[in-house]
């Protein structure tokens, strides 16, 4: 195995990166830091439930929640020890999740890098399913399932989403429902495994102070070389259009919980690495000219007294989707919308040569300072990674913005009938 460096002078960050003789792609990020942080990731999400590989004959359609609940069942050892043991016995606090696009595993350690970095390749690499602990682990998560209808968050979020998209897998529950886990058995989830956690599939993310040379021969101990595959995936027809303006729900809150979700209509089959980042960055300053604390919107509705603190603003965007989105609380978020959706019909006279400057020099002093983590540095370069993008890269993509291109973007991106409301209200009491 060799490795590569690549560096950004800009920024003065570096990362080294190489193929293991496994197939597994391997980045180091050197970083004279006491924690060392490790993130063990596969291109398998929620999302991903109907696919082939070229030894099927047709597609397979899986039960949603299915890579959340084989993130959970990867934690069990044939021989019944405890992972969560296994790390904590060697001084490390370890994780997981599973998001629309990808599962992961993690460690982070002051001691015992390369002891954990065994555990972690080692349970990751060797399923252990049976049809009794699957049966065990449903009711696990269908008590997680249920928690969730009562998180008001959860609710906001995925009535958001129910909102923005009609046919779209990203609107379906990570974990699932009850009804649809109760299909998956110890075979469909050999059957995922064997396809997504292929290693060719698979990225280790290392960083802090690791050394190259002993990552490698942890590599080589653990890991055989895997077969190389080809995996097809396939996600429903989404039409541009919304699919409802408003979804409203009631949970436990003292206050009202509101997001507004504005629908991606740019969005080609196939779009290149450099037009992902740059799209990316173009959200993200325009959501801070619009949308940031430093806004005259954001202050004028704090002054107002219609949000608080709370208030956030992000971006996401994936090749099959994306969104903006708006989230808070307030005592009136009908009224929160309707001067959301203003600024959006306004966007192209609000955005200024001073406020572009100054955002540009936010959001790229937000990006630089995402380097100073270890765990923060990780966790976006997997997300960039498995984007087809480079976190790296990103910096100079910020920098080299024009107005122009946020003109450009709104005209693209920025329309009042891909508006949506999800609000979360607290529960009317009943009368007696």
């Amino acid at each position: 195995m060799r490795f590569y460096t690549k560096e950004n002078p800009r920024i003065r960050e570096k990362y080294e990166y190489g193929t293991h003789e496994s197939g597994l792609q391997v980045v180091v990020i050197p970083k004279k830091h006491r924690k060392a942080f490790a993130l063990f990731g596969t291109r398998y999400g929620s999302i991903h439930r109907v696919f082939k590989t070229e030894a099927d004959e047709d597609f397979i359609t899986v039960p949603d929640g299915i890579a959340h609940f084989l993130e959970h069942k990867l934690f069990e050892n044939e021989d019944g020890s405890d992972t969560f043991q296994h790390f904590a016995a060697l001084g490390a606090s370890c994780n997981a999740f599973t998001s629309n696009e990808m599962t992961a595993y993690l460690f982070s350690a002051t001691d015992h890098y390369y002891d954990n970095l065994r555990v972690l390749l080692r349970f990751v690499t060797k399923p252990y399913f049976t049809p009794e602990t699957v049966q065990k682990e449903m009711g696990i998560i269908g008590q997680e399932i249920r928690m969730g209808q009562d998180e008001p968050f959860h609710q906001l979020y995925y009535g958001l989403l129910d909102a923005l998209f009609s046919e779209h897998n990203v609107k379906v529950d990570i974990a699932g429902t009850e009804e649809t886990i109760s299909h998956i058995t110890d075979k469909i989830l050999y059957r995922c495994y064997n396809t997504f956690y292929n290693l060719n599939n698979m990225l280790l993310v290392l960083c802090g102070p690791w050394e190259k040379k002993a990552v490698k021969a942890v590599l080589d101990e653990i890991l055989e070389k895997a077969p190389r595959i080809r995996i097809e995936t396939r996600f429903p027809a989404e039409p541009k259009r919304i699919h409802k303006k408003k979804v409203v729900k009631e949970c436990p809150v003292a206050l009202p919980l509101f997001a507004v979700g504005m629908k991606e209509g740019d969005l080609k089959k196939r779009i290149r690495p450099d037009e992902i980042l740059k799209k990316q960055a173009e959200h993200e300053v325009l959501s801070d000219i619009l949308f940031g604390k430093s806004s005259d919107f954001y202050n004028e509705l704090y002054e107002e007294g219609l949000i608080g603190d709370k208030f956030s603003v992000e971006y996401n965007l994936s090749g099959s989707y994306g969104y903006l989105l708006l989230f808070g609380e307030s005592r009136k978020p009908e009224a929160v919308y309707r001067r959301i959706r203003e600024r959006v019909k306004n966007a192209a006279s609000l955005v200024t040569e001073e406020d572009f400057l100054r955002s540009r020099r936010a959001v790229y002093g937000r990006c630089v300072q995402d380097w100073n983590s270890t765990t923060e540095i990780a966790e976006n370069f997997m997300d960039f990674a498995f984007s087809g993008t480079d976190m790296l890269s990103y910096p100079d993509v910020i920098a080299s913005l024009r107005l122009e291109d946020l003109q450009e973007r709104i005209q693209k991106s920025y329309r009042t009938d891909r508006l949506v409301l999800s609000v979360v209200k607290p529960i009317k009491e009943k009368k007696i």
